[in-house]
Protein backbone atom coordinates (compact mmCIF):
# COMPACT_ATOMS: atom_id res chain seq x y z
CA UNK A 1 0.00 0.00 0.00
CA UNK A 2 1.28 3.43 -0.91
CA UNK A 3 1.32 5.76 2.07
CA UNK A 4 1.42 9.55 2.18
CA UNK A 5 4.87 11.11 2.52
CA UNK A 6 5.36 13.54 5.41
CA UNK A 7 6.59 16.81 3.86
CA UNK A 8 8.84 19.45 5.44
CA UNK A 9 8.23 21.45 7.67
CA UNK A 10 5.86 18.88 9.26
CA UNK A 11 6.81 18.61 12.95
CA UNK A 12 6.85 14.80 12.78
CA UNK A 13 10.14 15.03 10.85
CA UNK A 14 11.71 16.41 14.06
CA UNK A 15 10.71 13.37 16.16
CA UNK A 16 13.39 11.02 17.42
CA UNK A 17 12.09 7.62 16.39
CA UNK A 18 11.55 4.85 18.95
CA UNK A 19 13.39 1.54 18.85
CA UNK A 20 11.54 -1.34 17.21
CA UNK A 21 10.78 -4.01 19.80
CA UNK A 22 8.46 -6.36 17.89
CA UNK A 23 9.60 -7.97 14.66
CA UNK A 24 6.05 -8.95 13.80
CA UNK A 25 3.51 -8.85 10.96
CA UNK A 26 2.80 -5.18 11.70
CA UNK A 27 6.47 -4.32 11.13
CA UNK A 28 6.57 -6.45 7.96
CA UNK A 29 3.48 -4.65 6.64
CA UNK A 30 5.09 -1.27 7.37
CA UNK A 31 8.29 -2.27 5.53
CA UNK A 32 6.28 -3.55 2.54
CA UNK A 33 4.25 -0.31 2.44
CA UNK A 34 7.47 1.72 2.67
CA UNK A 35 8.86 -0.16 -0.34
CA UNK A 36 5.68 0.49 -2.36
CA UNK A 37 5.70 4.16 -1.35
CA UNK A 38 9.41 4.67 -2.09
CA UNK A 39 9.10 3.11 -5.55
CA UNK A 40 5.92 5.05 -6.37
CA UNK A 41 7.73 8.31 -5.50
CA UNK A 42 10.97 7.36 -7.32
CA UNK A 43 13.07 7.36 -4.15
CA UNK A 44 16.12 5.32 -3.20
CA UNK A 45 15.49 5.33 0.54
CA UNK A 46 12.74 5.96 3.06
CA UNK A 47 12.63 6.16 6.84
CA UNK A 48 9.47 5.12 8.69
CA UNK A 49 8.97 8.63 10.05
CA UNK A 50 8.59 9.83 6.45
CA UNK A 51 5.32 7.90 6.33
CA UNK A 52 4.33 9.12 9.79
CA UNK A 53 5.54 6.15 11.86
CA UNK A 54 8.12 7.05 14.51
CA UNK A 55 9.99 3.73 14.58
CA UNK A 56 13.70 3.21 13.92
CA UNK A 57 13.17 1.48 10.58
CA UNK A 58 14.40 2.43 7.14
CA UNK A 59 14.74 0.95 3.69
CA UNK A 60 17.17 1.59 0.84
CA UNK A 61 16.99 0.25 -2.71
CA UNK A 62 19.55 1.70 -5.09
CA UNK A 63 18.11 1.39 -8.61
CA UNK A 64 19.76 -0.89 -11.15
CA UNK A 65 19.85 0.09 -14.79
CA UNK A 66 18.32 -2.59 -17.02
CA UNK A 67 19.06 -3.36 -20.69
CA UNK A 68 16.60 -0.69 -21.85
CA UNK A 69 18.38 2.00 -19.86
CA UNK A 70 15.47 2.17 -17.42
CA UNK A 71 15.88 1.91 -13.68
CA UNK A 72 14.65 -1.09 -11.78
CA UNK A 73 14.32 -1.62 -8.01
CA UNK A 74 13.60 -5.32 -7.44
CA UNK A 75 12.09 -5.84 -3.99
CA UNK A 76 14.65 -8.54 -3.17
CA UNK A 77 17.40 -5.88 -3.46
CA UNK A 78 15.83 -3.77 -0.71
CA UNK A 79 18.00 -3.24 2.34
CA UNK A 80 15.70 -3.16 5.37
CA UNK A 81 17.42 -1.76 8.45
CA UNK A 82 15.80 -1.90 11.86
CA UNK A 83 17.38 -0.05 14.82
CA UNK A 84 20.55 0.79 12.82
CA UNK A 85 23.64 2.16 14.56
CA UNK A 86 26.81 3.47 12.93
CA UNK A 87 29.71 1.69 14.63
CA UNK A 88 32.51 3.05 12.42
CA UNK A 89 32.85 6.01 10.11
CA UNK A 90 35.72 7.83 8.49
CA UNK A 91 36.65 10.01 5.56
CA UNK A 92 34.66 12.83 4.09
CA UNK A 93 32.74 13.19 0.86
CA UNK A 94 30.31 15.66 -0.70
CA UNK A 95 27.36 14.25 -2.55
CA UNK A 96 24.24 15.80 -4.03
CA UNK A 97 21.26 14.67 -1.98
CA UNK A 98 17.54 14.96 -2.34
CA UNK A 99 14.70 13.81 -0.10
CA UNK A 100 11.14 12.62 -0.65
CA UNK A 101 10.09 14.85 2.27
CA UNK A 102 11.61 17.90 0.56
CA UNK A 103 10.61 17.29 -3.07
CA UNK A 104 12.51 19.02 -5.84
CA UNK A 105 15.40 20.22 -3.66
CA UNK A 106 18.93 18.92 -4.24
CA UNK A 107 22.02 20.13 -2.40
CA UNK A 108 25.63 19.04 -1.96
CA UNK A 109 25.96 17.59 1.53
CA UNK A 110 29.12 16.54 3.34
CA UNK A 111 29.08 13.13 5.01
CA UNK A 112 31.46 10.37 6.07
CA UNK A 113 32.84 8.50 3.05
CA UNK A 114 32.92 5.11 4.79
CA UNK A 115 30.46 3.75 7.34
CA UNK A 116 29.95 0.45 9.09
CA UNK A 117 26.45 -0.10 10.45
CA UNK A 118 24.92 -2.70 12.75
CA UNK A 119 21.19 -3.30 12.36
CA UNK A 120 18.50 -5.95 12.50
CA UNK A 121 16.59 -7.35 9.52
CA UNK A 122 12.78 -7.70 9.48
CA UNK A 123 13.02 -11.00 11.37
CA UNK A 124 15.23 -9.66 14.18
CA UNK A 125 18.52 -11.11 12.93
CA UNK A 126 21.54 -8.94 13.73
CA UNK A 127 23.51 -7.83 10.65
CA UNK A 128 26.50 -5.65 9.82
CA UNK A 129 27.10 -3.79 6.57
CA UNK A 130 29.80 -1.40 5.46
CA UNK A 131 30.19 0.74 2.39
CA UNK A 132 32.20 3.66 1.04
CA UNK A 133 30.04 4.51 -1.96
CA UNK A 134 26.48 5.81 -2.55
CA UNK A 135 25.02 3.28 -0.10
CA UNK A 136 27.09 4.86 2.71
CA UNK A 137 25.59 8.26 1.87
CA UNK A 138 22.05 6.84 1.68
CA UNK A 139 22.39 5.05 5.03
CA UNK A 140 23.56 8.23 6.76
CA UNK A 141 20.77 10.29 5.14
CA UNK A 142 18.04 7.86 6.21
CA UNK A 143 19.51 7.36 9.70
CA UNK A 144 19.42 11.15 10.18
CA UNK A 145 15.63 10.93 9.73
CA UNK A 146 15.48 8.49 12.65
CA UNK A 147 17.11 11.20 14.80
CA UNK A 148 14.73 13.94 13.68
CA UNK A 149 17.08 15.54 11.18
CA UNK A 150 16.68 16.42 7.49
CA UNK A 151 19.56 16.98 5.09
CA UNK A 152 19.00 20.73 4.71
CA UNK A 153 20.09 21.14 8.33
CA UNK A 154 23.62 20.39 7.12
CA UNK A 155 23.62 23.44 4.81
CA UNK A 156 25.53 26.60 5.61
CA UNK A 157 23.56 29.35 7.35
CA UNK A 158 23.27 31.37 4.12
CA UNK A 159 22.12 28.41 2.00
CA UNK A 160 19.67 27.35 4.69
CA UNK A 161 18.10 30.83 4.89
CA UNK A 162 17.80 30.91 1.08
CA UNK A 163 16.18 27.45 1.10
CA UNK A 164 13.69 28.43 3.85
CA UNK A 165 12.64 31.57 1.95
CA UNK A 166 12.14 29.68 -1.34
CA UNK A 167 10.35 26.79 0.39
CA UNK A 168 7.87 29.13 2.15
CA UNK A 169 7.18 30.82 -1.20
CA UNK A 170 6.50 27.43 -2.87
CA UNK A 171 4.13 26.44 -0.06
CA UNK A 172 2.33 29.78 -0.30
CA UNK A 173 1.95 29.34 -4.07
CA UNK A 174 0.59 25.81 -3.56
CA UNK A 175 3.52 24.15 -5.34
CA UNK A 176 4.26 21.85 -2.39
Amino acid sequence: MIREIVVYPDKRLKLISKAVESFDAQLHSLLDDMYDTMCAKNGVGLAAIQVGVDLRALIINIPLENEDGEHDQPKENTLEMINPVIIEQDGCEKFQEGCLSIPGVYEDIERAKHVKVEYFDRDGNKKTIEDDDFLAIAMQHEMDHLDGKVFIEKLSYTKRKKFEKEWKRKIKEGKI
